[in-house]
């Protein structure tokens, strides 16, 4: 296996282009360990906490609808990251393969503003955390902490963000675990196994949301296997992502829902787990704060790489140096540190209605992307066509895949259940956003029946002499 050697940079040097066999380096076991840090944060465990408080789910429902979600969304997250290895390139181009070279750029746009999203709302979270924690420290100076922080980890790149991510396996998941050995060994309520019960609508939303969460991190899961050598094959990281990712969101949410359970009903989320965890609560407080600037470098990391894939698109024979990473970090930087200095109190329960509503657009281009991959390519690719200006064989524009994709999103909208628009029968189940489902369900099959129908045209016309 492909080692990297000392003379290698310290700041990751590669940006959208191919990575190299010669520098392939790593074990599948790493993206366990990135998956399962990453999810160990205060969002997922206030998401899991609204189990209990919004959706009035009891333990063992709870429970039950927070794995089932989680495990079929992991689904999806595992199979794009299990593309790395084949590729060695990032998600958003390898999309120029479905969707060809500038018809990419539909999803790629998206996918930007879906990370700066995040990474806002994350800088505000940890500048919020870090007063929590020091209330002596201003809030705008804060937040520029934060932001800086994360900054400097998504700068370096690739093996810094891994490295960092294989010891809060360690950390994280031991503070996570004492956690949970602090609340049980300690009184419960007596109302902790039966607040609550079983709704189908709160259920469902469960579910939903437990899916939605996984696939919100398939546009740049491959982004962190591209360096697996390429032998290492699809089952081995399928397996590392897929475990990583589901056993550490199952547990933070389940550690949401069971600080809920065991603090007076209403008690607001992250105070229900300094309540419920004691003398453990502040250390915790500390661990999850750095876990949010790690985490956050992973928003940044994927911003600038699909601001690059996009100027790249118009610049094929462009190859970004370390320099210009930097340069579009500091501005990336710079514009997200104004909007969150200048937040109000609800800015991130705001933002995050807004990135959930754009996850409409993420349904259909997984589908598209794993169809592609997996049944209709079968993992077999012309990378040299995909930096090519023209786009070589995937051409310009795919107009089966796009076309699908509109489809996939348009029929989205009547079900759609988001802060941004509601559909007219989005209350088909009351509170549950089932758009998802819908999406998955039309776009699979119609994208299938379209470029299987494209490739049968292509292997007519090359029998009857019609093409080069």
């Amino acid at each position: 296996m492909p080692q990297m050697s000392r003379q290698d940079p310290l700041i990751e040097h590669h940006t959208v282009d191919y990575v190299p066999l010669a520098e392939r380096h790593g074990k599948a076991r790493d993206l366990f360990t990135l998956w399962f840090s990453t999810n160990i944060a205060p969002l997922p465990i206030v998401t899991g906490a609204m189990v209990a408080q919004v959706f009035h789910l009891n333990l063992m429902w709870g429970l039950l609808a927070i794995a089932l979600g989680h495990m079929l969304g992991g689904i999806v997250i595992a199979l794009a990251s299990a593309q790395g290895p084949r590729m060695g390139i990032p998600q958003m181009v390898q999309s120029r393969g479905q969707f060809g070279r500038y018809g990419a750029l539909l999803i790629v746009f998206f996918a930007a503003l879906i990370y700066i999203g995040f990474f806002i709302s994350n800088i505000v979270l940890a500048g919020k955390s870090i007063v929590g924690i020091v209330p002596e420290v201003p809030v705008p100076a804060s937040i520029l902490i934060g932001a800086l922080s994360a900054t400097a980890i998504g700068v370096i790149g690739y093996r810094f963000i891994h490295t960092l991510n294989r010891i809060g396996t360690w950390v994280m998941g031991s503070a996570l675990l004492a956690g949970f050995i602090y609340i049980f060994a300690h009184d419960l309520p007596a109302d902790f196994l039966s607040r609550g019960g079983f709704n189908l609508a709160g259920w469902l939303a469960t579910v939903s949301l437990g899916v939605i969460w996984q696939i919100s991190f398939s546009p740049y899961t491959s982004d962190y296997s591209r360096y697996l050598p390429a032998d290492i094959g699809i089952t081995r990281p399928f397996i590392a992502t897929y475990l990583g990712a589901t056993l550490g969101t199952i547990l933070s949410f389940a550690f949401g829902l069971v600080a809920a359970l065991a603090t007076p009903e209403g008690t607001e989320a992250m105070v229900a787990v300094k309540q419920a965890t004691g003398w453990l609560g502040p250390i915790l407080m500390v661990l999850f704060l750095l876990n949010i600037i790690s985490h956050n470098a992973l928003n940044l990391y994927g911003a600038v790489l699909s601001i690059v894939t996009s100027i790249q698109t118009f610049a094929s024979h462009w190859t970004p140096s370390i320099k210009v990473r930097v340069v579009l970090s500091g501005v990336i930087l710079a514009g997200c540190c104004v909007v969150a200095l200048g937040a109000s109190a609800d800015f991130i329960s705001q933002f995050i209605g807004l990135i959930l509503a754009l996850l409409l657009v993420l349904v259909p281009w997984a589908s598209i992307n794993l169809i592609d991959f997996y049944i209709i390519k079968r993992g077999v690719y012309d990378i040299a066509s995909i930096f090519q200006a023209d786009g070589g064989v995937y051409g310009r524009f795919n107009l089966h895949a796009i076309v699908a994709y509109f489809i996939g999103i348009l029929v989205q909208l009547p079900f759609a259940n988001t802060s941004l628009y509601v559909g007219p029968y989005a209350n088909l189940v009351e509170g549950a956003d089932l758009s998802w489902l819908v999406g998955l369900v039309v776009t699979v099959p119609l994208y299938y029946c379209l470029a299987t129908r494209q490739k049968t045209q292509k292997i007519r016309a090359v029998k009857l002499g019609y093409t080069d």
